[in-house]
């Protein structure tokens, strides 16, 4: 059985400093993403934690990338950072329904909640919202408290096909617990050596052959490294050779 699909991107698109280490310099903003397409497969879309996005937006977003290219949007603040996933029910059929355009084009990946540094870990409120989700809404949690890391939470998740983004920055980095049929990496460190890099496209190609579609998503900076490591890792991806099987941990 071959490996399970690789999808490389960053937080965003739309950064003109990115000139002209990845975009090139007389490229207008205008045409950014359509190059950020010809290089990478999916980007994360931040547009979708402050508002409500048109349908308009959307639409005009799948006519500047080809097919396969997926957007993975941040669920809106409401839900996370307001709410904090309480009674947020009629609010996230809202948010859902407009991610229709993205759905019905088959350019919808999953949907990261990412909940605030202060929100304590509470079982029961993330498992009564997985329960509002629709059965066929991929849904990845990136707790950024601590006390969310628990074998109790990992249960909930897993019941649901809810993942846990494995999530890594300067101050925090989440437990390496598979709890989905797929994978979400957020790789948010200001910098990466070699060597973690040769291990995050090992972990990649390990999860892949296990037959978890893999998304990374590396951080956005005023420089372009991480659309350049982003661009590394699915090139590396693509040409590297199945390695034995064994389920991560």
């Amino acid at each position: 059985m071959p490996n399970a699909p690789l999808y490389c991107g960053t937080s965003g698109f739309a950064y003109p400093s990115w000139r002209p280490g990845f975009y090139p310099e007389k490229l207008p903003d205008s045409k950014f993403l359509g190059h950020y397409a010809s290089r990478l497969n999916a980007v994360e879309v931040n547009y979708t934690y402050r508002r409500i996005a048109s349908a308009a937006t959307f639409e005009k977003w799948i006519s500047n990338t080809p097919d396969g290219f997926l957007f993975l949007p941040k669920a809106h603040m409401k839900i996370t950072h307001s709410l904090k996933l309480q009674n947020a029910d009629e609010f996230t059929r809202v948010f859902l329904e407009s991610l229709e355009p993205l759905a019905a084009a088959q350019r919808l990946g999953p949907i990261l909640f990412q909940l605030p540094p202060s929100m304590q870990v509470n079982a029961t409120v993330l498992g009564e919202f997985l329960r509002c989700l629709p059965k066929n809404v991929r849904a990845a949690f990136e707790f950024r408290n601590a006390s969310w890391f628990s074998e109790p939470i990992y249960h909930v998740l897993r019941d649901a096909n809810a993942c846990l983004c494995l999530a890594e920055n300067e101050n925090l980095e989440t437990p390496h617990v598979i709890t989905a049929d797929f994978v979400y990496l957020r790789l948010r460190k200001p910098e990466y050596t070699e060597s973690e890099l040769s291990s995050i496209g090992c972990r990649l190609q390990q999860y892949r052959s296990n037959h978890y579609p893999t998304y990374a998503i590396f951080k956005h900076e005023e420089t372009p490294a991480g659309a350049l490591n982003a661009e590394r890792m699915l090139h590396a991806g693509a040409a590297m050779p199945i390695v034995a099987d064994k389920t991560p941990d």
